[in-house]
């Protein structure tokens, strides 16, 4: 299993939800990190925490939605001048449930595709690179197993784009020890989930961080978070390095 002691990990949607429990969980492991959110205001708290357990931590404000946000997001955070290992693609959003799914308005698309689909691509290439360069680098986008729900149509539609996205990059980079995977957190009770979600967010630890700890060289693989659930993190890395890729 990997070590991320002082490495560098930027997670995006990291305020709260998801994100915060896996920054937190990366935070335990001695990993430094970059946080994400819409107000540098919301990050506040959670800086405070993650630097209070030996970490060093920077945060960055940016409406996902902006492409040119998430450009100059991206131009700030090199601006920091330290090296980024590890990134959390964990940022998304559902836009609407449409029970007149006949009647889904393009905007539903536009923006579902922005934040869960352009926003996380723009962040790959950025990153990937370099990653490359350095011969090391792990990337989680978070994805959803929502499926024939056509009243989800553009959140469901935007993740199945980068779920293709991320396989095709993955084969790019299969067997070198820059790693690109998928995470399912499965349905949580976040607000995105909202409160009828039949699974608590902590359910999804350690499931949505073990595609950062894998050391096996393998990418484009979908790792369901609700399969990990009471693992420890050291029994659920292993069981992820068992899943094939699917190349």
């Amino acid at each position: 299993m990997l070590d991320v002691k002082g490495k560098w990990a930027f997670i995006t949607g990291a305020s709260r939800g998801l994100g915060y429990l896996a920054a937190a969980e990366l935070a335990k492991r001695g990993c430094n990190l970059i946080l994400q959110s819409r107000s540098i205001e919301h990050l506040q708290k959670a800086a405070a925490e993650f630097t209070d357990m030996g970490v060093k931590v920077n945060c960055v404000s940016c409406e996902l939605a902006d492409e040119n946000a998430v450009k100059q997001m991206l131009e700030q955070i090199d601006s920091f001048g330290v090296q980024v290992d590890i990134v959390l693609n964990n940022a998304g959003l559902q836009i609407a449930y449409r029970t007149d799914y006949f009647s889904t308005p393009v905007e539903d698309y536009n923006i579902s595709f922005a934040v869960n689909t352009i926003a996380p691509a723009l962040i790959c290439y950025h990153f990937m690179p370099r990653m490359l360069e350095t011969s090391f680098g792990r990337i989680v986008n978070t994805t959803s197993g929502i499926a024939l729900e056509p009243e989800q149509a553009g959140y469901s539609a935007s993740k199945a784009a980068l779920d293709k996205i991320t396989i095709d990059l993955g084969h790019t980079v299969n067997d070198t020890d820059v790693c690109i995977n998928l995470v399912d957190p499965g349905w949580c009770r976040t607000d995105l989930g909202g409160p009828k979600a039949p699974n608590s967010p902590e359910s999804a630890i350690p499931g949505i961080i073990v595609g950062a700890f894998i050391d096996d060289k393998k990418s484009g693989r979908l790792f369901r978070a609700q399969e990990f659930a009471g693992m420890t993190l050291e029994e659920a890395v292993a069981h992820a390095e068992e899943i094939d890729a699917p190349y």
